[in-house]
């Protein structure tokens, strides 16, 4: 078992490495990594850095789904907690994206309480995203829907840290208040 640190360092970089090249959406096409970081850092202020498993999984929820990294990588390369904390995270992209939503909402009160964590620092991040000074029609459209989506899918993860649960909230809020 890597070092706690060591551990978030080599998440953080294997998920730079895989991810290289994308975009995100939103935020005019800052490169991906940022939500990455984003989550990470998150999950970090939410366990006041007490738990380098659960960070090193917010780096790499998206790996699984993006690039050609498999899980027994993840479990070879970091632990079979983050292995199973990701593919926890992940959805099956031969799914249309309506059903892939649907079964986020359906199994999000099933997921383990890390898993939820995860989820909500996850849909904290893709909504902050969606955020924009002056949103066009189509910006305000998508940051309306995917955040009564987000809405749904946390609330089967909430109560598992008040951090997560408030900045949630202060977020949807924000989003709100910019349209």
């Amino acid at each position: 078992m890597l070092a706690p640190l060591r551990l978030v360092s080599e998440a953080a970089e294997l998920a730079a490495r895989r991810h290289n090249g994308m975009a995100r959406k939103g935020r005019g096409n800052e490169p991906y990594i940022n939500h990455l970081a984003e989550v990470a850092n998150l999950l970090s202020a939410a366990t006041d850095g007490a738990d380098a498993e659960l960070v090193a999984a917010g780096w790499l929820h998206d790996t699984l789904e993006d690039t050609e990294t498999t899980r027994e990588e993840l479990a070879e390369r970091f632990s079979e907690r983050v292995a199973s904390l990701v593919v926890e995270c992940t959805d099956d992209m031969g799914l249309p994206k309506a059903e892939r939503r649907r079964l986020q909402i359906v199994n999000a009160s099933h997921k383990s309480p890390d898993a939820k964590l995860i989820k909500i620092a996850d849909k904290i991040s893709n909504i902050g995203a969606r955020i924009h000074a002056d949103p066009s029609t189509d910006e305000r459209d998508d940051l309306v829907d995917y955040t009564n989506w987000a809405e749904r899918v946390v609330a089967g993860c909430r109560g598992g840290n008040a951090f997560l649960d408030q900045t949630f909230d202060k977020t949807v809020k924000l989003a709100r208040s910019s349209l």
